[in-house]
């Protein structure tokens, strides 16, 4: 070669192919990582929503003096004490659930999170293919009521079906 000749050797661009390449891939495995913290934060709002959905309908039950209905809250859906759907919500579980979608699945009685992107999703019970599945427990307590105790209605849960854990 020349002294005068101008450009990039083929080892130039090779190195500048492979540092692109590298900045890339960390670019993308970023983006990743932030789209599913996105996505735990949504989960994470719409499921405080439900339990907070769930807490008011107890205390409608208790202030009307309805307490004997507030089994029916362990069988019925959550979203329908909400005054508004959340988007995300499709109606009832089907037999190809979308990602990043919920859902009611009206043969167990649990609200389903079917996440969009579950690597960093740890489920106990994995049979569900890392869905989030959560159940209405009504909570008892025993309350002196003369000279026998009798179980009262402490509370009302939002409790996971399985443990889970988001990395």
């Amino acid at each position: 070669m020349s002294r005068n000749q101008r450009g990039f050797s083929l080892l130039e661009l090779a190195v500048v192919a492979v540092v692109l390449s590298v900045l890339m891939a960390v670019l993308l495995n970023r983006l990743a990582f932030y789209q599913e913290a996105a996505e735990r934060a949504r989960f994470e709002s719409t499921l405080r929503i439900y339990k907070t959905a769930v807490q008011i309908r107890l205390a409608e039950l208790i202030l009307e003096r309805r307490e004997g209905e507030a089994p029916t809250l362990e069988v019925e859906n959550p979203t329908l004490w909400l005054s508004e759907k959340p988007t995300d919500y499709a109606g009832e579980y089907p037999l190809q659930p979308e990602p990043g979608t919920w859902y009611f699945d009206g043969g167990t009685r649990e609200l389903v999170y079917v996440p969009n992107s579950a690597a960093g999703l740890v489920v106990s019970a994995d049979k569900h293919m890392k869905q989030l599945r959560f159940r209405v427990k009504i909570i008892y307590q025993p309350i002196n009521a003369g000279s026998k105790p009798i179980l009262g209605i402490g509370g009302v849960a939002l409790t996971p079906s399985a443990a889970y854990r988001w990395l």
